[in-house]
């Protein structure tokens, strides 16, 4: 057999892989949409649930999902911006960098549910916190930290050495190198990379089960002080998710259209995570447009 037939044929699997790959995929999302979109309306959007049956909107389990997200977002960022710098700029090639990546991969191999269940015996049982919008938040950070992480290093990493040398030679500090010049460049990389783990863990419901917990109190939403138990903001109520609410409907709901109900919001949350796909990459070529003055 020739080379050029042994090439025509490799080529030809390949591209029967990817479509059969892609083909799977459409196919999914497809069925997800035609079967939840037709159910999803105004009032299912912005409504509330039936605590019993399960019927109802997802207007409190939307919010939910954000705020959570927020809160997230908020505490993994900080500690991911600086591991990622410490391992990208300062770290030493040594055992100790080694531990620390190891441990960083093994984290980001752990599955949801057993980050959900450390979190519910560590923040709900041991320091008592109860199922709350902070435990699911504080657990996710674990869940989500690998992933950003392991993108702010490879973003800085990615910077060419020159940025660096042309900092450190105009008499600038490592930090202020790193500051002013690397970090900037690598926005566009870290940025994409925070956007698509937003996604992720806006979607995810094993790890929220145990932490934020499964049901979705009545919340006064003109009620904006945090320390009200009523208040949406208040992050020490229980927080029933969109994820979590489609596996309890699929489980434990009572209604008679529970299976409309799932489906619609199952459309919902896959209509948010491919924004949020979307976005990560349209915001990441905006960032790099503004970054390399390219067109």
């Amino acid at each position: 057999m020739g080379a050029k037939r042994t090439d025509f044929i490799a080529t030809v699997i390949i591209d029967l892989i990817v479509a059969a790959v892609v083909g799977i995929l459409v196919f999914l999302l497809a069925y997800i949409l035609i079967s939840g979109l037709p159910h999803v309306s105004w009032s299912f959007l912005t409504g509330t649930t039936d605590a019993f049956s399960g019927a109802g909107g997802i207007g409190v389990q939307l919010f939910n999902s954000f705020y959570l997200l927020v809160l997230t977002m908020l505490i993994s960022i900080p500690i991911s911006l600086g591991a990622g710098i410490y391992l990208a700029e300062y770290a030493k090639d040594n055992w100790r960098t080694s531990l620390i990546r190891s441990a960083i991969e093994v984290l980001s191999s752990l599955p949801s549910v057993v980050v959900g269940l450390f979190g519910f015996l560590l923040f709900v049982v041991k320091f008592k916190i109860g199922f709350s919008v902070i435990s699911g938040a504080i657990a996710l950070t674990f869940f989500n930290l690998p992933l950003l992480t392991r993108n702010i290093e490879e973003s800085l990493s990615a910077v060419p050495r020159d940025q660096r040398e042309a900092g450190l030679s105009l008499g600038l500090s490592k930090w202020k190198t790193e500051i002013g010049i690397i970090l900037p460049v690598a926005l566009p990389g870290i940025v994409t990379g925070i956007v698509l783990s937003a996604g992720r863990v806006f979607g995810e419901a094993a790890a929220l089960i145990y932490t934020a917990g499964q049901s979705a109190p009545v919340t006064n939403f003109s009620d904006w002080n945090p320390m009200d138990p009523a208040s949406p903001l208040n992050p020490f109520r229980p927080a029933e998710t969109l994820a979590v609410h489609i596996w309890k409907v699929n489980t434990e709901g009572l209604a008679s259209n529970a299976a409309q109900l799932s489906a619609a919001a199952s459309a919902v949350l896959i209509i948010a995570v491919l924004l949020f796909n979307l976005g990560a990459r349209v915001l990441g070529n905006f960032l790099y447009r503004r970054v390399t003055a390219s067109k």
